[in-house]
């Protein structure tokens, strides 16, 4: 089955940048073995690339694509801080909060873009998906993890 590195790379990924913190934190911490990443927006060369809430202008779909790169940037920022995605033996859980009309309760589909990709890398692990009124800098959908070092 290969590295968690070695999977990232038949999906045809990389890791980003860890993307830079926006307030008064850093990406992730390590502690008795796990790593926990602070909540991921979905950065891209240091702009948010999906705003607005899902169900009133913002398509599922996009947040679902969306939330895909807020798990890479979650990956980014446990790699940095565990040595390399290597020494990840696995994550445990994934939480993602998706910034919601009042209307929409799609929140799992949503997330799916981010447990998806940390499947296919890592396989199976808990998850918890809640829609918020409003995250961060307006962005659609937010992730964190907590991951096991190797």
């Amino acid at each position: 089955m290969g590295s968690p590195s070695e999977r990232l790379a038949a999906l045809g990924l990389v890791l980003p940048p860890v993307p830079a913190p926006v307030a008064a934190y850093v990406p992730a911490v390590a502690h008795g073995g796990l790593v926990y990443s602070s909540g991921q927006l979905p950065m891209v060369a240091g702009s948010v690339m999906l705003t607005g809430k899902v169900g009133a202008g913002v398509d599922p779909d996009q947040a679902q694509d969306a939330a895909r790169i807020c798990a890479l940037n979650a990956l980014a920022a446990v790699a940095e801080q565990a040595g390399g995605l290597d020494r990840i033996a696995r994550v445990l859980k994934v939480t993602g909060f998706v910034a919601s009309d009042p209307g929409f309760t799609g929140q799992p589909v949503v997330l799916n873009g981010a447990s998806e990709l940390i499947g296919e890398i890592f396989g199976e692990h808990a998850r918890s998906a809640v829609g918020v009124a409003v995250l961060p800098l307006d962005a659609a959908v937010e992730v964190e993890i907590i991951a096991a070092l190797a």
